[in-house]
């Protein structure tokens, strides 16, 4: 089995501190399926603080036959992007994709070409951006042997002949716990801790330290389910900032959740951030 790719070391842990919290804005998302198999994403938010909404429309067609996804998206920035994406045909684990975006309003244009390769105890993924002034290529694997996982990631900025990410991590994985170290530029030290006490209880801890400041970064976090269609989430670091997090699925193709952030230093000034998202699928 392959491990995972360099970016999804740690995943699950920052899965717990991140999914199903929407601090500070409203959200509305629906996904639906046509009939000839294109799958449709439209959303939207709205950040109470500011009051600035924004949307954004996906629309993706899978040929499976020829191992080709092709994924257009829209945001009311008045972006457009554009990816194709073709999976085991040029050689078995090999997925090759071509992002491009254009920006109609100022004629800006951008494009990167990836490619990922999966194989037994390796996975390997090297990216460039299209860029005839000197493009960056950046590059990454992953190794395992038995539970241990042994990972470098690399950017290299070709115009100035620099290296600019110079990354390393080490992991352990087993059925019901995951553990991720990383070193980053050799200035930033951090790891997380991934545990799955139950079946309904999932925990993670995560602890970074930056040489630059000195300052410490400390989080804990968990995920219970009450039921087969609702989960609470609550998290706390070292600022005190407390989030908590209620999901329901209400019905078939929809789902509610509430989340809210709890300064706990300034409680009673207030600035506490509340968030509601509402996911709706046909």
């Amino acid at each position: 089995m392959a491990p995972p790719v360099y970016a999804d070391l740690g995943k699950q842990a920052r899965d717990v501190f991140g999914k199903g919290y929407h601090f500070g804005v409203l959200k509305l998302e629906c996904k639906s399926k046509t009939a000839t198999g294109v799958e449709i994403t439209a959303g939207g938010n709205n950040a109470l603080e500011s009051g600035k909404v924004a949307g954004n429309l996906e629309t993706k067609y899978k040929i499976k036959e020829h191992g080709l996804t092709f994924t257009e998206k829209w945001n009311t920035d008045n972006t457009l992007n554009t990816e194709v994406a073709l999976e085991d045909k040029v050689a078995k684990g090999l997925k090759l994709v071509l992002n491009t975006t254009f920006a109609p309003q100022t004629g800006k244009k951008s494009g990167v070409l990836k490619s990922t390769y999966k194989t037994d105890g390796v996975s390997v993924n090297l990216d460039s951006t299209l860029d005839l002034g000197g493009p960056v290529v950046n590059g990454a694997g992953v190794a395992s042997y038995k539970s241990w996982l042994v990972g470098y990631q690399m950017s290299f900025d070709t115009a100035k002949s620099k290296l600019t990410k110079n990354n390393f991590a080490v992991g352990f994985t087993n059925s019901d716990f995951i553990l991720h170290t990383y070193a980053n530029d050799g200035a930033e030290f951090g790891g997380s801790l991934y545990h799955k006490i139950k079946p309904e209880l999932e925990g993670s801890v995560d602890l970074a330290w930056s040489a630059g400041s000195n300052t410490t970064r400390f989080g804990i976090g968990c995920k219970y389910a009450l039921e087969k269609d609702a989960a609470i989430r609550a998290k706390v670091n070292n600022s005190s900032q407390i989030g908590l997090g209620y999901q329901q699925k209400v019905r078939d193709g929809i789902t509610l959740t509430l989340s809210t952030l709890i300064d706990g230093k300034n409680f009673n000034q207030g600035g506490h951030k509340v968030g509601l998202a509402l996911e709706l699928e046909a």
